[in-house]
């Protein structure tokens, strides 16, 4: 491939799903030895489109066109044979393999019926150090962090010879050190002539500091199409959105009231029985962020979860508006008042598999009113009002606008942006005392992100007391009243948000400095 030469052109693209028209008439070229983003909200078209260039799905309408000649894929291997790869957001990776063995996984041997590992490790490692990839073939994939993972989905594709790349979110799993690896890499590989698709959606940044050309989505439709040197951030968010978006939100002035979370003393094992919380101590108030910065991995989920009993404390205290919680089973701690949006909304947070209706009632359904009492003379039990659940839920579609078909929409069916909507309807909709935000924001565009932190501030306002956990240090800055700082397991300090620098901050996060206090005066 020459440098500028069109290897893809998709013409007229349409995929309709029931109720939604994903895709509507969308062309796009992509070529070689370019990074080529493609913008849009979640739920704008962005992975449909992408997954039928992959050949996952298969268009209703339009026409694909690679190195020139017309293609109808039936299935991935037929464009991972045209040199196509794609790199899912959810890796596709068995963790008890080592590298090597699910790099090879589904290939022809050289020595069948035996593996020829010692020459796939060969190719792994001059893959490796051609782009910059570095891994060790030899290690089972439970054992690298995310970054690594990563890595090797991509020398998974190029060892199966791909010479264009599909990146789903390639960013939103990273932590800022491993985005930063991750550009270098990927502008590495289009210097070698690779056409690179990474379509990323909020962090904007990113594609302004990374991306050769841009495609912006909006409704299934292409409404813009720029090369990223001539254009700037606002003005892609405002054809991704189709209005001006606020990048920082304007936060009123709220009269601190009492203690309202308390945690003292906090100690918890991760999953694989090491302490990951040590000692945590802080306290929030009625109308207050207390926002808990820190690189991925350093206790943040462990501190979620034991707060919302998913986890239980060694040692400490959790108290809820004076009472003490800790190891409470969840249901417990939700009616003292806690309202939780956990980090994993698809694994943890919703039932993909019930509808948009049964999930909004998933922690109340037994309660008024939901539910009824039918008493008979030997038995006595609930049973659900659903004219009451389909009212409730559409009520919260509407004020939450969550984009879909209906309120028995399965809720495998919506995007990201709605899926969050969906858990924050939920959680606020019963007015908590307390309510901690776990990555909130994390994987979302432009627009839901700012729906979601209109939504904390709002909350804010009312009195609640927040726990916003966040890996993104600009969205922690900018939200809280005040910042913890968390480094393996440890609060390193307590700022102040306005007195609060963000290189100070960054050496905290690392580990090098400690606040000389921990916690802020009352």
């Amino acid at each position: 491939m020459k440098p500028g030469e069109t290897v893809i052109a998709m013409r007229g693209i349409t995929k309709r799903f029931p109720g939604v028209l994903a895709n509507d008439h969308v062309d796009i070229d992509i070529k070689a030895g370019e990074i080529h983003a493609i913008l849009g909200e979640n739920g704008a078209g962005k992975t449909t489109l992408m997954n039928i260039l992959y050949g996952l799905l298969q268009p209703d309408e339009g026409e694909i066109f690679v190195y020139g000649e017309k293609v109808t894929p039936k299935s991935p291997k037929d464009m991972i044979d045209l040199g196509i790869g794609m790199v899912h957001q959810h890796f596709m990776l068995i963790p008890t393999f080592t590298v090597v063995e699910n790099i090879i996984l589904g290939l022809e041997s050289s020595k069948e019926p035996f593996l020829d590992v010692d020459l796939a490790e060969k190719k792994i490692i001059e893959l490796s150090e051609k782009y910059g990839l570095k891994v060790n073939p030899k290690a089972k994939v439970w054992q690298l962090s995310t970054g690594e993972r990563q890595r090797v989905e991509i020398i998974k594709a190029l060892y199966r010879g791909a010479q264009v790349l599909i990146m789903d979110e390639p960013t939103s799993v990273l932590t800022p050190t491993e985005v930063e690896e991750l550009s270098k890499i990927l502008k590495r590989m289009a210097k070698e002539g690779l056409a690179i698709i990474p379509f990323i959606t909020h962090k904007l940044p990113e594609v302004m500091a990374i991306s050769d050309r841009v495609t912006v989505l909006r409704k299934g439709r292409v409404v813009g199409r720029f090369e990223t040197k001539l254009t700037d951030e606002k003005s892609l968010a405002r054809e991704m959105v189709g209005r001006e978006v606020l990048f920082k939100l304007p936060k009123s002035e709220v009269k601190k009231g009492k203690v309202v979370l308390e945690v003292r003393g906090l100690w918890a094992q991760s999953d694989f029985g090491v302490s990951a919380l040590k000692g945590v101590s802080f306290s929030i108030r009625e109308g207050e962020i207390l926002g808990v910065a820190g690189v991925a991995g350093n206790g943040q989920r462990e501190l979620a979860e034991v707060i919302a009993g998913l986890r239980r404390a060694v040692a400490g205290r959790v108290l809820i508006d004076g009472r003490d919680v800790t190891n409470l089973p969840p249901r417990e701690i939700i009616k003292q008042g806690l309202g939780h949006i956990p980090e994993d909304r698809m694994g943890m947070g919703l039932i993909l598999d019930f509808s948009i209706a049964e999930n909004i009632i998933l922690e109340t359904h037994s309660d008024p009113p939901f539910a009824y009492r039918w008493i008979l003379p030997f038995k006595k039990r609930w049973f659900i009002d659903q004219d009451e659940v389909d009212k409730y839920a559409e009520k919260l579609l509407l004020e939450y606008n969550i984009v879909a078909a209906g309120k028995d929409t399965l809720a495998r069916h919506l995007s990201g942006g709605n899926l969050q909507r969906l858990i924050l309807a939920r959680e606020l909709s019963r007015e908590p005392k307390v309510l901690v935000a776990n990555q909130p924001t994390r994987g979302l565009d432009v627009g839901a992100t700012e729906f979601i932190r209109r939504k904390l501030l709002e909350q804010r306002d009312r009195g609640v007391a927040i726990l916003l956990i966040s890996e993104d240090l600009d969205e922690v800055m900018s939200m809280s009243d005040r910042i913890a700082v968390l480094y393996e397991g440890e609060i390193m300090g307590i700022l102040p948000a306005e007195k609060a620098d963000m290189k100070e901050v960054g050496m905290m996060m690392a580990g090098s400095k400690r606040a000389q206090s921990l916690e802020e005066p009352a």
